[in-house]
């Protein structure tokens, strides 16, 4: 594989083991990775993972260093570093200041400055109110150009009503997708 891909990681702690072994499948697909926290991500210890313990692994995995400050992620935009920037997982957060034109974290910065190339930025979602608040986001990015999802849908419908995660399995043929300017279908599961 000769495509880069930025690899971010937002502060869904209980999918970032989802989100690691995602890395691992495309690096063993012989993709160029550049891998990208928010600051959150960067600087939290969680019952998931402690976070020294997950930037060695992820920096391992990729072999390079992880961008994690805004100054460091806005280089990505006029270099052109990527060809297709990942985000997964994405919270609830994270997509609403995407769908705002937010820039105030490593991630946000990396996805401004990635699609200012008019290259494909592919999203993860992983929150609790993909039903509720967060849908109208959803649906504005659904719109956007150069916007994609990874297919997502209820992670547990009895006892979070409204929370959705995405099927980090098909991250591999979601980028390949996106690459190709399609959005893989079906996009709710």
């Amino acid at each position: 594989m000769n495509e880069t891909i930025g690899f971010a990681f937002c502060g869904s702690f209980c999918t970032l083991k989802k989100g690691v072994a995602a890395l691992r499948q495309l690096q063993e697909a012989g993709y160029n990775i550049l891998p990208i926290f928010s600051e959150i991500v960067y600087s939290t210890d969680t019952r998931f993972y402690k976070a020294n313990d997950l930037i060695d692994e992820v920096e391992h995995i990729c072999n390079n260093k992880i961008i994690h400050t805004i100054k460091d992620a806005e280089p990505i935009g006029p270099k052109k570093m990527l060809d297709i920037l990942v985000i997964a997982p994405c919270t609830g957060n994270t997509l609403g200041k995407l769908a705002a034109g937010i820039t105030d974290t490593s991630v946000t910065m990396a996805a401004k400055a990635h699609l200012r190339n008019e290259r494909p930025l592919l999203i993860a979602p992983s929150t609790n109110d993909a039903l509720s608040n967060s849908a109208k986001n959803i649906g504005l990015l659904l719109n956007a150009k150069n916007v994609y999802f990874v297919p997502f849908g209820e992670d547990d419908p009895t006892s979070k009503h409204r929370s959705c995660v995405a099927d980090f399995t098909l991250i591999p043929s979601s980028i390949q997708a996106a690459l190709e300017g399609e959005q893989l279908q079906p996009i709710i599961k």
